[in-house]
C-alpha cells in the first residue's frame, strides 16, 4: 500500500517555513540519522539529499512509513507531521547487491546535527530530555575597513565592530570657560601708509558706470551651515574616491579568483596525472615483474582475489557444491602460483645479468672524494684500471650477433688477458676459446654455440672475481678472503638452518633476539599472509630522508624499522591522516609533531602530503589545533610511548627525552615501563 499526495490538501501560509524533525532510519546497518527538513520538502528531495551523500542513485533509494511505501510527490505535511514535531522514516535500497546502503558514510562526515538532545534536570531526582533546533545565521557580519596603531599593533573596525572610545578622566576644574575662548576688544585710530580717494557724479562731472558692478547682499551662512556645506562636497569625493577604489579592488579580486581556480584545476590535472601514471605502474608492474617489490604486489592481489571468491563460495553454495567449488579454487590457485614462478624465473634471469653489471661497474669506478671547496675529486689507480678493462672484455664476449670476425677479435683479447695467469681456471677458458674459434671457422651455427659461450662468460666472470686477478673485486665480495672475518656478526637462522651474515636478518626495535632471515620471512609471507610492504617502505624512506635534511643528528627514525612504522600506523592512526582521514597510504607521510624535537614514536602525526606541508609551517600548535583534536595526538604519543618503552633501543631514547624535559622544568608525565617480557619476537 502506497502513500500518495491530496491534492486538495493545502497548509497555511505562516507554515510554509516551518520545520520538523526526521528520523531515517538506514537500513540493514540499523542507524538512525536525524535531520530537520522543511514542511514542504517531497520525499523526492529527501532522497537526493541522502543519495548525494551515500553516493547512491536516487532512484535506488525507497522511504516507508510504518511498512507503507511513501510516493515520490508526498511532503511532511501530507503526512500530518505539525511543525517543530517528529517523525521516523526507513530507507531501504532497492538493489542492495550493487547499491548497498552503508551508514558509515554519513557517520565518518563530522557535522553539526539540525537537532540535538539537551537533558535537563526538573527536580533533584528528575531529568527530561528536550529536542533543540540548531538556527544558523543566514548572513556574515560585514568588514567595512578599519585601521592599525603603528606603536600597539591593535586593529580598530569601523562602524560594524568600532570599539568603545575611552574616557576621559575628569581633573576638577572647568577648562572650557568664556574668559579663556573671546578676546578683549580695543578702540584705536590709525593712519593708513596711502591715501585714497573716491570720485562720484555730481554737477558738472560725469562719471561712467560701464565698468560698475551691482553687488546684492547674501544670506548670512553660519558655521554649521558653512561645515554642513564643507562636508557634503567630502562625500561627493568620497562617493566617488571609494566607487573607483571598490573598481581596483574586484578587478584585483576577480584577478587573485581566476589565478586559484586555474591554480586549483592544475593542481587537480597533475593529481588525477599522477594517480593515473601510478595506476598505470602499478598495472604494468604486475603485468611484467621485475623486482620483489612487484612480486609481492602480485601475491598480496592473488591473496584479496582468494578472499573475494571464499567469501562469494560461502555465501552462495554449501554441501558438495561447495567443496567442489573450493578444489576448483584451489586449482585455479596453484595455477596463478605456477604463472608467478614462471614470471619469477624469467624476472632472475634478466636481474642476474644486470647485478652481474651492476657489480662489474661498481669494481671499475674511481676513488672519489670530496674536497674542501665542495668538489669531487676522481682517482684512477692501477685495480680500478684492471677491474675497467676486465669489465670491456667481459661485455664484449656478452654480446649477441656480432659478426664472425669482431668475435675472433673478441676471444683472441680475452685469451691474451687470461694467459698472464698459470693455473686451471685459465687453462679451461683457453680450451674454450680455441674450441669456439674451431668451431666459428668450421660454420657452424651461432644457436649450437650458445651454450659454449655461455660457459666462457660464466668462467670469465669467476676470473674476475677473484682476488689475485682482480684486486679491486676483494671489497665487493660478500665472502671475504679471509676465512677469520667469517665468525664476526654470523648468526643462525630459526627458518632454513643456516648460518648467514648479520644483513640477511630483518632485526626491528621491538626485536628480542635473531628470528628468521629475509629469505624465511619471504617465504613465510608469499606462502601465509602475502601482504604488500610497498606503501610502507615509501613512508619509512620519506620519513628517513625528511630527518637528514633537519641535519640536527637524529638516529630514532634510523633504528625504526619497516614492521614497527607498520604496527605504528595501523593500530595507532588507524592507517589514515589525523586531520583529513584520508585513507591512501600513497599519499600519507610520517612528519614531526614538533618540528623543533626530534623525530620520534611520540613526536610525530601521519597527515597527507599538503597537510605535511602546512603543519611544518605553523609556529604555534595551541593556536593552530584545537584542544580536542591536541589532546588526541597526545594520545597516541602516550600509546607510543608505552608500547616502545620496554624496547632497549627505544626505552634508552624515550628516557634521555624526559631527562631533558625535566632539566628544563617542564612538566611531563612518564608512562610505567614494564618490565622485560619473558616472550620474544621471532620474526624481525
Amino acid at each position: 500500500m502506497n502513500i500518495v499526495a491530496s491534492q486538495s490538501e493545502q497548509y497555511p501560509e505562516d507554515s510554509r517555513e516551518a520545520t520538523a524533525t526526521v528520523k531515517v532510519m538506514l537500513h540493514p546497518d540499523i542507524r538512525i540519522f536525524t535531520m530537520d527538513f522543511n514542511m514542504n520538502k517531497t520525499m523526492e528531495q529527501m532522497k537526493q539529499y541522502f543519495a548525494a551523500r551515500l553516493k547512491l542513485p536516487p532512484n535506488v533509494l525507497q522511504l516507508m512509513l510504518l511498512g507503507r511505501i511513501i510516493e515520490n510527490s508526498v511532503t511532511l505535511w501530507n503526512l500530518g507531521v505539525k511543525p517543530h514535531e517528529t517523525i521516523q522514516l526507513d530507507m531501504f535500497s532497492l538493489d542492495e547487491e550493487q547499491f548497498p546502503i552503508i551508514s558509515s558514510k554519513l557517520l565518518n562526515e563530522y557535522y553539526m546535527p539540525d537537532v540535538i538532545t539537551v537533558r535537563v534536570q526538573t527536580d533533584s531526582d528528575t531529568f527530561q530530555d528536550l529536542l533543540v533546533s540548531i538556527k544558523r545565521p543566514s548572513f556574515k557580519k560585514p568588514f567595512l575597513g578599519g585601521f592599525r596603531h603603528k606603536e600597539t599593533g591593535m586593529e580598530y573596525h569601523h562602524a560594524g565592530s568600532q570599539t568603545i572610545p575611552k574616557k576621559c578622566p575628569e581633573k576638577g576644574y572647568i577648562e572650557y570657560c568664556r574668559s579663556t575662548q573671546t578676546v578683549v576688544e580695543r578702540k584705536k585710530l590709525l593712519q593708513t601708509r596711502s591715501a585714497a580717494s573716491t570720485q562720484m557724479t555730481k554737477i558738472g562731472v560725469y562719471m561712467s558706470n560701464i565698468t560698475d558692478k551691482l553687488i546684492e547682499p547674501k544670506g548670512y551662512v553660519t558655521a554649521d551651515e558653512y561645515h554642513a556645506r564643507r562636508l557634503q562636497a567630502v562625500i561627493v569625493i568620497q562617493t566617488y574616491f571609494r566607487r573607483w577604489h571598490a573598481i581596483n579592488v574586484v578587478k584585483e579580486l576577480k584577478e587573485q579568483l581566476r589565478l586559484r581556480l586555474e591554480w586549483e584545476a592544475e593542481e587537480e590535472r597533475r593529481l588525477q596525472r599522477e594517480k593515473a601514471e601510478r595506476l598505470m605502474k602499478e598495472y604494468n608492474r604486475r603485468m611484467v615483474p621485475r623486482t620483489k617489490d612487484d612480486f609481492e604486489l602480485l601475491y598480496h592481489a592473488l591473496e584479496l582475489w582468494r578472499l573475494e571468491e571464499l567469501e562469494r563460495i560461502d555465501n552462495t553454495l554449501s554441501g558438495a557444491e561447495r567443496k567442489a567449488a573450493l578444489c576448483a579454487l584451489l586449482e585455479k590457485e596453484a595455477q596463478l602460483i605456477a604463472s608467478i614462478g614462471r614470471h619469477k624465473l624469467n624476472a632472475d634471469e634478466v636481474n642476474q645479468q644486470k647485478a652481474i653489471m651492476s657489480f662489474l661497474e661498481k669494481c671499475a669506478e674511481p676513488k672519489r672524494w670530496k674536497a674542501f671547496d665542495g668538489k669531487i675529486t676522481e682517482m684512477d689507480t692501477q685495480f680500478t684500471l684492471r677491474a675497467r678493462e676486465l669489465l670491456e672484455i667481459y661485455r664484449s664476449i656478452s654480446m649477441q650477433d656480432l659478426p664472425t670476425d669482431e668475435r675472433l677479435d673478441v676471444l683472441l683479447t680475452l685469451k691474451h688477458t687470461v694467459k698472464e695467469h698459470e693455473c686451471k681456471l685459465t687453462h679451461e677458458i683457453i680450451e674454450l676459446i680455441d674450441r669456439e674459434a674451431d668451431l666459428m671457422m668450421r660454420g657452424v651455427k651461432e644457436c649450437n654455440l650458445e651454450g659454449l659461450r655461455k660457459r666462457i662468460c660464466t668462467l670469465f666472470l669467476q676470473y674476475i672475481k677473484t682476488p689475485f686477478f682482480n684486486p679491486e673485486v676483494a671489497r665487493l665480495l660478500k665472502v671475504p678472503p679471509d676465512p677469520i672475518k667469517l665468525y664476526h656478526n654470523i648468526y643462525f637462522c630459526l627458518g632454513c638452518k643456516r648460518y648467514l651474515p648479520s644483513t640477511d636478518f630483518a632485526i626491528s626495535g621491538s626485536s628480542h633476539s635473531i628470528g628468521r632471515c629475509h629469505l624465511c620471512c619471504k617465504l613465510d609471507n608469499q606462502a601465509c599472509k602475502r601482504e604488500a610492504f610497498l606503501k610502507y617502505k615509501r613512508m619509512l624512506r620519506s620519513l628517513r630522508q625528511s630527518e637528514v635534511n633537519y641535519m640536527d643528528g637524529a638516529k630514532i627514525a634510523f633504528v625504526l624499522q619497516l614492521q614497527d612504522l607498520q604496527y605504528m600506523v595501523e593500530n595507532f592512526w588507524n592507517s589514515q591522516s589525523a586531520i583529513s582521514a584520508w585513507g591512501d597510504l600513497y599519499d600519507l607521510v610520517m612528519v614531526r609533531w614538533d618540528k623543533h624535537v626530534e623525530w620520534s614514536p611520540w613526536n610525530t602525526i601521519l597527515l597527507r602530503n599538503d597537510e605535511a606541508e602546512s603543519h611544518l609551517k605553523l609556529k604555534n600548535l595551541e593556536k593552530a589545533y584545537e584542544t580536542v583534536f591536541i589532546h588526541r595526538v597526545k594520545h597516541k604519543h602516550l600509546l607510543a610511548r608505552n608500547y616502545f618503552s620496554q624496547f632497549p633501543e627505544l626505552g634508552e631514547a624515550l628516557h634521555k627525552a624526559d631527562k631533558l624535559a625535566c632539566s628544563n622544568d617542564l612538566l611531563v608525565t612518564k608512562p610505567i615501563t614494564p618490565g622485560p617480557s619473558k616472550s620474544t619476537h621471532k620474526e624481525g
